[in-house]
């Protein structure tokens, strides 16, 4: 029996894996110990009234022949969810097609899985710090990677003009770095850091010169407050040609344990010998996936209702607080920060020169924060760490004064 060789090229232990190892030896050796956790991207609030309501009424309707529902036809999403969405999007001055949305178990799931419809050993530019999963699924389909760099002076927004390759790979002077996906998250995760028009009109921009497209993660979305900043790349000229969107209920409406998710595929974006990348995306997902639950999407209709985004509104706005008053803290001690601001994470730089697995332990340790290590996301995420507001009010005060 032979297997995906490409396994061997991931880390032995993946990064929450890790943490979870720390955290479980700390508490065995000080059981009396309050741990209190800002690591891990979960969302602490309930889920809200209207989609409660809406899920209930949705099972009982699964209890009665008469309303039963089986498969979803087409399993790419019940009509009522993707009217839904479209007209989420059309509140955001976006207009998308129900056909070129389709629904999923979550974002992660798309990020995974998206790498799949393009030719195995596709260059992919993704960026440093990042979200592991970028890394680990284009590593597992054998993809090439090219790291792009987020740092300090450009703010953890790397642009198309800080690609780098290796010697061999350089291009001509002054000809643009051909590549065949490009990962962008924003507001990013880990950093916290939001693109704004301009910047990413640059990458929409070096896509369509490249030929390239930009798998865009839009899953935090719903935490730009600040109306000059894009929450969707269809916002910029050019992108229904280049970019999928791929988005998520899990931040917009606490669904993390629930799972809903959705990818946006433009009719316009084309293969090289003419294909739609709609058609083959919904190709796999019918063939490997049997749709999201009735109830769930049901739950996620409700979510997107005028009473339902309110209710999930005040929820995000309650995690905006909690990253204000870890902002202040931070503040206060002159530590040095990103994000916090239209998202819901902070990327802190590690004081006194630490490294970021250092600092983690001193937190664990010495005051009982569990925290995210910058270097888990990558060469540039050392001397950092992430701490997110998805906790309750209660332990994030607390951990601000411990801090």
């Amino acid at each position: 029996m032979k297997l995906n060789q490409n396994y061997a090229n991931l880390r032995d232990s993946y990064l929450f894996k890790t943490i979870a190892q720390k955290v479980n030896a700390y508490k065995a050796e000080n059981p009396e110990a309050k741990i209190i956790r800002l690591g891990i991207g979960d969302v602490t609030r309930p889920l809200v009234p209207a989609v409660v309501e809406a899920m209930g009424k949705a099972v009982v309707e699964m209890g009665d022949a008469a309303a039963f529902r089986g498969y979803d036809d087409g399993g790419v999403g019940y009509d009522f969810l993707l009217d839904a969405i479209a007209g989420y999007y059309k509140a955001k001055g976006v207009t998308i097609g129900t056909d070129e949305i389709i629904v999923s178990d979550g974002a992660k799931s798309d990020v995974g899985n998206i790498p799949g419809i393009f030719a195995a050993g596709a260059r992919v530019l993704i960026p440093d710090p990042v979200y592991p999963a970028y890394v680990d699924t284009n590593l597992i389909d054998g993809n090439e990677i090219i790291y792009i760099d987020g740092n300090e002076s450009n703010g953890f927004l790397p642009s198309s003009t800080s690609v780098s390759t290796p010697p061999a790979l350089q291009p001509q002077p002054n000809a643009s770095v051909k590549a065949d996906l490009i990962y962008i998250c924003s507001p990013n995760n880990p950093t916290g850091a939001v693109y704004d028009k301009k910047q990413l009109q640059e990458w929409v921009d070096y896509a369509l010169r490249v030929g390239a497209v930009i798998l865009f993660d839009a899953a935090y979305e719903s935490f730009i407050t600040d109306k000059t900043l894009p929450r969707s790349i269809f916002e910029i000229d050019g992108a229904r040609r280049c970019a999928i969107e791929i988005c998520s209920f899990s931040k917009l409406a606490g669904f993390t344990g629930v799972r809903c998710g959705f990818t946006v595929v433009p009719r316009e974006l084309l293969s090289e010998d003419g294909k739609t990348l709609l058609s083959l995306w919904k190709r796999r997902q019918t063939t490997k996936f049997n749709g999201v639950s009735y109830i769930t999407q049901r739950g996620a209709q409700a979510a997107l209702s005028d009473s339902g985004l309110s209710q999930c509104r005040e929820n995000i706005a309650y995690y905006q607080e909690n990253a204000r008053i870890i902002g202040a803290a931070l503040t206060k001690l002159g530590i040095k920060f990103f994000g916090g601001v239209n998202a819901p994470y902070i990327w802190l730089k590690c004081p006194d020169g630490r490294g970021s697995w250092e600092y983690f332990d001193y937190l664990l340790n010495e005051k009982n924060i569990v925290s995210t290590p910058g270097a888990g996301f990558g060469k540039n995420g050392d001397g950092f760490l992430r701490l997110t507001s998805f906790g309750t009010r209660e332990n994030t005060i607390e951990a601000a004064e411990r801090l």
